[in-house]
């Protein structure tokens, strides 16, 4: 089974370019991020149409996550239990005896915000519900963009970003205690290429000049993790007229 991930940043604008993608991809499943659209906005008949369907939580201007799948989705979860929040980041489904887990991690904006502060909070609270996920589900994938870059070699200067959101240390360890679940970077179980990023910002050339972060991530149980059999970067999105500033994250299981 092939499962992707994408932050889509705004899928009124960039739905041609996700229709396009699944029908030249042909992945089982793809998580999005970003949505940026309400419930009733969203594309389910254009996605019925090419062979999926969808499960979407979303709001007005920000947020919003979605699955799309080939398969019956079932057992389906919005947000974290017990966890207060007006945003809309998870969505979570079992699909073919797996559990998928869509997040859309905050941001943070900057160390010394309260932004900051609602996303460690935001991160213990996933934490703490995915233990029970997992206790429950040992097929379990957590895919999306968590805005986290989890190593220096997963950003394009660590010195000029020393210090700053997506590569703070309490952030990456954050993102320890995940993997501290029983949980694998799956993009790292195969060798890549140096200068592998996920993101890219839209001034300064940033794409062109691979001025980068991989910051969306699909990690996967301990009982996945024998299964994973080929993990990459799909760039081709991120070269589209009007991309998003993301491109797809790829992960394929054999059985």
């Amino acid at each position: 089974m092939k499962f992707a991930t994408w932050n889509v940043n705004s899928l009124n604008v960039r739905l041609p370019h996700v229709l396009d993608w699944l029908q030249s991809n042909q992945p089982d499943v793809l998580c999005l991020q970003e949505t940026k659209q309400e419930d009733h906005k969203f594309p389910y008949a254009d996605l019925q149409a090419i062979g999926y369907q969808a499960v979407h939580i979303g709001q007005k201007t920000y947020n919003g996550v979605a699955i799309i799948s080939r398969h019956a989705m079932t057992d389906i979860q919005h947000n974290i239990p017990q966890f207060a929040d007006e945003q809309q980041r998870v969505i979570a489904a079992t699909i073919a005896g797996m559990r998928v887990v869509c997040a859309y991690i905050p941001n943070g904006q900057a160390v010394e915000s309260d932004k900051y502060q609602y996303k460690l909070r935001w991160l213990s609270a996933l934490n703490g519900w995915l233990k029970n996920e997992l206790s429950l589900h040992p097929n379990l994938l957590l895919l999306g963009d968590y805005n986290i870059a989890p190593e220096d070699r997963d950003c394009h200067d660590p010195s000029a970003w020393l210090g700053q959101v997506l590569v703070s240390p309490a952030e990456r360890a954050a993102f320890q205690a995940l993997l501290g679940l029983g949980l694998h970077d799956s993009f790292r179980l195969f060798e890549q290429t140096d200068k592998s990023f996920s993101w890219w910002d839209y001034r300064m050339m940033g794409f062109r000049r691979n001025l980068g972060m991989r910051i969306d991530h699909i990690l996967v149980s301990d009982a996945l993790k024998s299964h994973c059999a080929a993990a990459h970067i799909d760039k081709a999105p991120r070269k589209l007229e009007r991309p998003s500033d993301h491109t797809p994250v790829v992960l394929e299981l054999a059985n």
